[in-house]
Parts: C-alpha cells; structure tokens; sequence
C-alpha cells in the first residue's frame, strides 16, 4: 500500500501544491491530499480538519508536509502526528512534493529521506543564460569595429 501523502499550509498553498502533483501525477489524487488554513481559523479547528482527514486514511501511513516550521499548519501538523504511523517534514515545496509522489510505495522513513533530499535540490540559484542559438560577445569585444571605409 503507498504512504498517503497530506499537506498542511497557509491557505490556498495547500490545495495549488496539491493541483501541480496532480498536473504531473494524475493518478495519485487519492493519496495524496490538502489542507489549507484560512488565516483567521482557530488551531483547534484546523486540527479537527486534519484528525478527519487522517481518520479517512485508516491504517495508512502518511507523510505530513507542512509549508513554515514554527507557523499554526506546522504546529497543529506535529500534534496531529503525535503517536500515529506518519512523520512530518516542515518546508514543503514542489520539487519535496513530487519526489514525495514519485517514491509513495517507499516505506515511510525511505519516503521521508526522499522528500528531504527532493525538497533541497530543487532549490539552487539559475544564472542568466544568452537567449538558445545566439551567441553573447562581450562590449569590449575588438571584433566589432565600427569606422566607416
């Protein structure tokens, strides 16, 4: 059975996280689900939400990702963990998510590594790079001369 997957943030990045995964996975929109908290909600509403889309998973393991660590989705995410078979991995973003999707079958300590190693190599700082199929000279080039003959 695949680990069910559950994202817990800020309202709406929960849901639009989800929808991107479904965009490159469409046949994972089972497994793996959302949770968004509106900005004024009161934790202990957001974590009857969650138990009750935990309670719909039944024996499953689930991998929580939750979007800040410190923040009401990742504090009411590890007291929705406490003492069931899931684990919660704070700082969730796409490349953490589809990595997640991709490796679901994975026990769930594999699946966590994965999300983990996902999560930070698909960030890195893109240089500029000259437009495809045009090359770049530099202003100082002493090829350019510009004397009328």
């Amino acid at each position: 059975m695949n680990t069910r997957l559950l994202i817990i943030a800020h309202a709406p990045l929960a849901h639009a996280l989800r929808e991107c995964a479904l965009h490159v996975f469409p046949d994972c929109w089972q497994e793996v689900l959302a949770l968004d908290v509106p900005p004024h909600e009161a934790p202990e509403a957001t974590l009857l939400a969650a138990r009750a889309l935990m309670e719909q998973q039944g024996e499953a393991s689930v991998l929580v990702l939750s979007d800040l660590f410190g923040a009401t989705p990742c504090n009411v995410a590890q007291r929705l963990v406490d003492g069931l078979q899931s684990r919660l991995v704070a700082g969730v973003n796409l490349p953490m998510l589809l990595r997640a999707v991709s490796y679901r079958s994975e026990p769930l300590d594999a699946l966590v590594a994965r999300a983990l190693v996902g999560g930070t190599q698909g960030v890195m700082q893109v240089g500029a790079a000259a437009p495809q199929n045009q090359n770049r000279r530099p202003s100082h080039d002493q090829e350019e001369h510009h004397h009328q003959q």
